[in-house]
């Protein structure tokens, strides 16, 4: 079947969050994209409306068969049922597991620049944020690993939080970094909460390594934020699970998500991943192909138009962090009000982003020109002021 990522679906009007803006701006901002969903989950979606009676939903074996079949067959690793609790998103998952597994005035440690929401789990509940901020040496983000074992060692950090793949710079961790990270992590009795909600936007041929897979010693303190949401754009639909291999730490996980009353399906949320995960990888895979075609054209772009902004090389998902070399805050505040374009200032990601904007390009062909000649105009008109 052949997908359109190019047709132009009006959003205005909707009740979108992104969306909701001026009449002449244009939102690349927040991580939503500006696509229908897949016609297979449609369709299951729409058999499910026709029933017509959305009464207390239950977890029925599709949907662990959907998450286990998924990951094996995609990503290599065999979960095992028991392991998997569903959730409502990755966001309220990783706020209860902040507020089931510290105390008041710990350390929650994140890796900076980091999607923003990590802070608010983390501070909204009590928490100190801990920042191991990531090296940034000629455009390439690695791990600072001295810093991070020196941050580690703290008796008050006891929890990790661990984007993979990694929003907003775009790094898919590879298999020792991860396994470092583990290590160090079991060696101070740190567990990890393990966002992997970009994991399948991955670039075509590129593959992501899931913490929990690397070693024993990974697989026993991690716990696994994972969803259908980001990858086939189901946000609104508030479905997600949390995979946790060792029982002890499973146990904590599940009576927190279950406190929190979070662990609850709506009518639509299971037959949404299921569809997903069984008849959704056609569909992904053709989406993949879009956004590298949109990323290529965004290098192209900044390079043959705007040399001084550099583009950070990006492995996974369709959010571009662009070095801009100079503060973005007021820049992203002036190209917003002159050019109506709506990106994100890098510092919302913490202080090592200053320099830098993050672009959601997970749009049609036509608006990513558009979005893109507004930033050249905008960068012309900052200079001349």
């Amino acid at each position: 079947m052949a997908y359109d990522f190019n047709e132009a679906i009006n959003r205005r009007g909707t009740g979108s969050l992104k969306w909701n803006v001026g009449e002449k701006e244009l939102p690349m901002w927040v991580a939503d994209m500006d696509f229908r969903a897949a016609p297979e989950i449609l369709e299951a979606l729409q058999a499910r409306l026709e029933h017509g009676i959305f009464g207390y939903s239950v977890l029925p074996d599709e949907w662990y068969e959907a998450y286990i079949g998924w990951w094996e067959r995609r990503h290599g690793f065999r979960m095992e049922r028991e392991w998997l609790s569903f959730c409502t998103g990755v966001v309220p998952a990783i706020s209860s597991i902040v507020r089931k597994l510290t105390t008041p005035n710990e350390n929650v440690l994140i890796q900076t620049p980091v999607y923003n929401i990590f802070f608010n789990s983390i501070v909204n509940n009590g928490c100190r944020v801990l920042e191991n901020p990531l090296r940034y040496e000629n455009g390439v983000y690695s791990v600072d690993f001295e810093d991070l074992e020196r941050k580690l060692s703290d008796p008050q950090t006891t929890l990790m939080i661990l984007c993979n793949p990694h929003n907003p710079v775009g790094k898919i961790w590879d298999r020792e970094a991860l396994g470092r990270i583990g290590e160090l992590c079991k060696q101070h009795h740190v567990a990890v909460v393990a966002d992997e909600i970009h994991c399948d936007l991955t670039e075509p041929g590129r593959g992501y390594v899931p913490f929990a897979s690397v070693s024993e010693t990974c697989r026993d303190i991690a716990i696994t934020c994972i969803a259908p949401t980001k990858a086939f754009n189901l946000a609104g639909m508030q479905t997600a699970a949390v995979s946790v291999a060792d029982p002890a730490l499973r146990h904590k996980v599940f009576r927190g998500l279950n406190t929190d009353e979070v662990a609850e399906p709506n009518a639509l949320a299971v037959p949404a991943a299921v569809a997903a995960f069984t008849r959704g990888g056609p569909w992904l895979d053709a989406l993949r192909e879009h956004i590298s075609v949109n990323r290529r054209r965004v290098d192209a772009f900044l390079r043959a138009e705007l040399p001084r902004f550099h583009l950070v090389p990006s492995e996974a998902t369709y959010l571009l962090w662009i070095d801009l070399g100079m503060p973005a805050t007021e820049f992203c505040a002036f190209l917003r009000k002159e050019t109506g374009l709506f990106v994100t200032r890098g510092g919302a990601y913490g202080a090592t982003g200053e320099n830098f904007i993050r672009m959601n390009i997970a749009c049609t062909g036509a608006t990513l020109e558009d979005g893109l000649q507004r930033l050249k105009r905008g960068a012309v008109l900052w200079d001349a002021r």
